[in-house]
């Protein structure tokens, strides 16, 4: 099982905002966004700085995905990326 960070990402989508309004709201480093920009883990500190800033709960902002999905999700990319 993996940690994936989608949801945090349509979430600013729905509310109109981006990275740095992100970080500048959350107080959080740009390490951090680049971080959660590539999937990798973070501190729970880090999480409840989003979910404060975002005003919503932790379940808003991350998802649990099996490897199977990951390794279904990435052989979709690359057949995508050779039929460009």
């Amino acid at each position: 099982m993996r940690i994936s960070y989608n949801p945090l990402w349509k979430l600013l989508i729905d509310r109109g905002m981006n990275k740095k309004d992100l970080r500048e709201l959350s107080g959080i480093s740009t390490s951090s966004i680049a971080k959660l920009g590539k999937g990798e883990n973070i501190t729970t500190d880090v999480l409840l700085k989003i979910c404060t800033a975002l005003n919503c709960q932790i379940s808003d902002i991350l998802e649990t995905i099996t490897d199977e999905d990951v390794e279904n999700n990435e052989i979709k990319i690359h057949q995508e990326d050779s039929n460009g």
